[in-house]
């Protein structure tokens, strides 16, 4: 039974957004044959979680010739529109951690915990596991989001695990990936939602402390990079205090954007693949075939299918069971890190470069330190009720026994309380405010300040007894589970106490030199940290690495990883930004390196479609019909009467029009206006010039008042069959030689399929074509109504594209010097 083309009723809900933006396995593979505009998928993106879906909305936006259609493909539901922190409290957690024996012996091993958390992976160490649903872990992450240093990317060939040169450079480049990931989510912006008495004078007094050696490993401010932008900095502190502002949290939170545009508030993939999928529902006018993105959602993925050096399809628990890639295809696999880790060693084992796949697994350690101070600490007038609540972050680095150098960072929540508070989280993070509990907060009076200090520290990489392989269990699809190995070293573990003495340092500066009341001081297990990564981490060296720097496994030739996965060191910094920023530079080196190129541009040339977007929004749509952006072409679709594709922004005097065409049928008709006036102004009549008309279907302005070089090899017309009605003439004029008619000459005939040229030279009134090379006509008007020049004349000398039969192609528009 295929997919209900209605959104379904359930017992409580109208499944719109789910009908509105998803698709069924059976409507994508729909869409791919029987129609004209069928193409098939050639970028699958397996998994739709965090950066599946930021993968899929970036290649769509990032594809200006409209080159790709792509298909993600997710195993889990459609579960929310955003963030879980975004929405009303209904009680979306994350789980506790876990293990499959633990839930078999509970007889919960084939049960989702909290609608949606599975565990697909055994290990001795507990996991919570993966949230399986579009969108995955960012509708649920903390948001934290700073920035890996320099340092944390090494790049020298000796380290264990260097990262590739141009990938450093590229991320780390002003204006580069990290910028741009960290203005998408939202950490260039200041967190308006914290501010107040209580968050400036813990973040002085952060920075007294640190400046004076009191925090054990800390980095100075004024050695770190400034994660928000420069202009919000200077809005909100004078230049001398600018140091103190990194020590602001970054956190993935976007407060105001531009006019117009409303903000994502807490960030989650969720959002960018909403937005991406309704665009290109959008833009192709709700017809499948010409959707460039579609979503399917519980479609589970059981393996890749390799021959030759290359994926050639995807083997799915949908009917039919297995999505063909074409020859031009690419997969990128973007699930969580164990699970990609787990279908990449299902599917290439064997293949060149294999080897290390599942090796140098890394996570995050990590502790919390929870205290209480009195509010009498701080410099904060008693008619300030209410102490709100402050974020902050610490960077720290700790030069070990041996020599080596590990990386950690304190994020720092505090929240103004009772006397008996003991959560500094609830209110940054979990409350949604209505008037009653404003009205209670008014009526607060905080005596304490309640702060946690959250350590996160890098594992090592390549550590032998930390690892990713196959399991001999087989799941519910019968492909093999994986076994997760995970344990600190002794480095790890000597990082993991210089940390914590870090933290400790913190406390006594917040409690005024003395150790304050301590109300929590634990250690998490490492597989509670969600930040699993680099078990198919890339390199330069395929000898010793899985991918390379774009993502791309080294042995095939079209398969892709993005997400933590790659990562070829861990650093300290939460994998959010970092992945994101990763995510978008494979998006580009995958659209860039499939994109049609035109050709060079002549000189004294300008392009008025060179096959991107850029310059497609010069032009105007009016009358019928439809054109659409296809692999950097311009492509008719007829409906209804003729209609106009226009080019907007000026008319043109004397000039040499050249471009590109194609028949997709023997009979299809269209054309090439020029010299015509601007569509949207009224219309002098011609047989009283003081009288105009707006006319009902715009389309025909270009016909009544400028010349159409034809495109018809059948001749259609009034009669039919006239030369004067054919490819390469000016349609309905005459030929001969006599004043007012055309001199025209047929040129080769034209096949469907094979692009032709064509060049229009006007020079004052006479008109030139050649088709191919070869001229066709030449024609002097002598009609003072038709064709005037745009000399002097902005409402003038317009030129434009018809839809009229067929779907007639277009390309490398450009025009120039007569």
């Amino acid at each position: 039974m295929g997919t209900n083309p209605k959104a379904q009723t359930t017992d409580f809900t109208k499944d719109s957004v789910g009908r509105f933006v998803f698709n069924g396995l059976d409507e994508a593979l729909a869409s791919t044959a029987a129609t004209p505009w069928a193409r098939p998928f050639d970028i699958v993106i397996v998994g739709g979680g965090t950066f599946g879906s930021a993968m899929a909305q970036h290649l769509l936006f990032a594809d200006r010739t409209h080159s790709h259609r792509i298909l993600v493909l997710e195993g889990g539901p459609y579960l929310l529109p955003e963030h879980v922190q975004d929405m009303p409290m209904i009680g979306l957690n994350v789980p506790p951690a876990t293990s499959i024996a633990a839930l078999r012996a509970q007889g919960l091993d084939r049960d989702p915990r909290e609608e949606v958390w599975g565990l697909a992976w055994h290990s001795s160490t507990p996991f919570p596991g993966l949230a399986y649903c579009v969108g995955g872990r960012s509708l649920y992450f903390g948001g934290w989001s700073p920035r890996l240093l320099d340092e944390e990317m090494p790049t020298d060939p000796g380290d264990p695990a260097p990262w590739p040169a141009q990938t450093v450079q590229d991320l780390t480049a002003k204006g580069g990936y990290f910028d741009q990931a960290a203005q998408q989510i939202g950490v260039t912006e200041s967190n308006d939602f914290i501010s107040g008495p209580l968050h400036e004078a813990l973040r002085k007094a952060l920075f007294v402390g640190i400046s004076a050696g009191q925090v054990t490993d800390a980095i100075d401010p004024a050695d770190l990079p400034l994660h928000l932008d420069e202009d919000v900095a200077a809005t909100l502190v004078s230049p001398a205090d600018i140091d103190q502002l990194k020590l602001e949290a970054p956190l993935a939170v976007q407060g105001t954007t531009r006019p117009g545009f409303f903000p994502f508030n807490k960030f989650s993939a969720m959002t960018l693949l909403i937005k991406a999928s309704r665009s290109a529902q959008s833009e192709a006018n709700n017809q499948d075939p010409k959707k460039r993105l579609m979503i399917v959602p519980r479609c589970h993925v059981a393996r890749l299918d390799v021959a030759g050096g290359r994926v050639v399809g995807v083997f799915v628990n949908q009917p039919p069971g297995y999505v063909l890639l074409p020859p031009n295809g690419r997969v990128v696999i973007a699930l969580g890190t164990v699970e990609s880790t787990r279908l990449a060693l299902l599917s290439f084992q064997g293949t060149p470069g294999s080897e290390p796949i599942g090796q140098n697994l890394m996570a995050h350690l990590r502790s919390n330190l929870t205290i209480r101070v009195p509010r009498t600490l701080y410099p904060i007038p008693p008619t300030v009720k209410e102490l709100e609540a402050s974020a902050l972050f610490v960077k720290g680095r700790h030069r070990r026994s041996d020599g080596t150098v590990g990386h950690f960072h304190l994020q720092i929540t505090a929240a103004g309380v009772g006397a008996r508070g003991t959560d500094s989280e609830a209110e940054l993070f979990k409350k949604v405010p209505d008037i009653d509990t404003l009205n209670q907060f008014d009526a607060a009076s905080d005596s304490h300040v309640v702060i946690t200090i959250r350590g996160i520290g890098e594992m090592q990489p390549q550590d032998l007894q930390t690892f990713v392989r196959l399991d001999p269990e087989t799941d519910e699809f019968g492909a093999q589970r994986a076994f997760v190995s995970i344990q600190p070293t002794a480095r790890d573990l000597e990082l993991w106490d210089a940390m914590d003495r870090a933290a400790l340092d913190v406390a006594k500066v917040f409690g005024g030199g003395q150790m304050p009341q301590v109300l929590a001081n634990q250690r998490d297990g490492l597989g509670t940290t969600h930040h699993e990564a680099g078990t198919l981490w890339m390199g330069e060296d395929p000898g010793h690495s899985v991918t390379d720097g774009d993502g791309r496994f080294h042995g095939l030739e079209n398969a892709y990883a993005v997400g933590p996965a790659v990562f070829p060191t861990i650093g300290s910094p939460n994998p959010m930004l970092t992945g994101i920023a990763l995510v978008r530079r494979t998006a580009d080196r995958i659209t860039a390196s499939t994109r049609p190129s035109p050709p060079s541009l002549e000189s004294g040339f300008q392009w008025l479609f060179d096959g991107t977007e850029d310059t497609l929004k010069n032009w105007q749509q009016v009358g019928g019909g439809d054109f659409y952006l296809v692999d950097g072409m311009l492509v008719a679709e007829p409906w209804g009467d003729i209609g106009l594709l226009y080019y907007v922004p000026q008319g043109f005097g004397d000039f040499t029009l050249r471009m590109q065409f194609r028949l997709d049928r023997p009979d299809d008709n269209s054309g090439v206006f020029v010299r015509f006036q601007d569509p949207q102004l009224a219309v002098p009549r011609r047989s009283d010039p003081g009288v105009s008309d707006f006319y009902s279907n715009k389309a025909y302005v270009a016909v009544d008042t400028g010349f159409e070089v034809q495109i018809d090899e059948t001749a259609a017309g009034t009669p039919p069959g006239l030369d004067m009605h054919r490819t390469g003439a000016i349609y309905g004029i005459p030929v001969g030689t006599a004043p007012g008619e055309q001199d025209y000459q047929r040129g080769p005939a034209l096949q469907p399929g094979n692009w032709n040229d064509y060049e229009i030279r006007v020079v004052g009134q006479t008109y030139a074509v050649k088709l191919d090379g070869q001229p066709t006509t030449s024609f002097t008007n002598t009609d003072t109504y038709r064709g005037a020049s745009g000399d002097g004349d902005p409402a003038h000398g317009f030129v434009g594209l018809q839809t009229h039969t067929g779907r007639v192609a277009f390309r490398n528009i450009r025009i120039g010097p007569a």
